[in-house]
């Protein structure tokens, strides 16, 4: 499994467990999709454009 797939089936499982807890939907959204953009947001410039150049390779596949 690929590191993006298993950040999305933890954002995904977190979403999961804020909703059981009583979390509003639009919270445990913001989560869901905060986690991953604050993680993006923290790389370096060189780090971002070798994660974009490897994405794309990947979809040329």
């Amino acid at each position: 499994m690929s590191n993006r797939a298993k950040l999305a089936v933890g954002g995904v499982g977190i979403g999961i467990v804020l909703l059981i807890l009583g979390v509003p939907w639009w919270l445990a959204l913001l989560v869901v999709v905060g986690v991953p953009v604050a993680a993006y947001l923290t790389l370096d410039p060189s780090q971002r454009r070798r994660l974009k150049r490897i994405s794309r390779r990947e979809i040329g596949r």
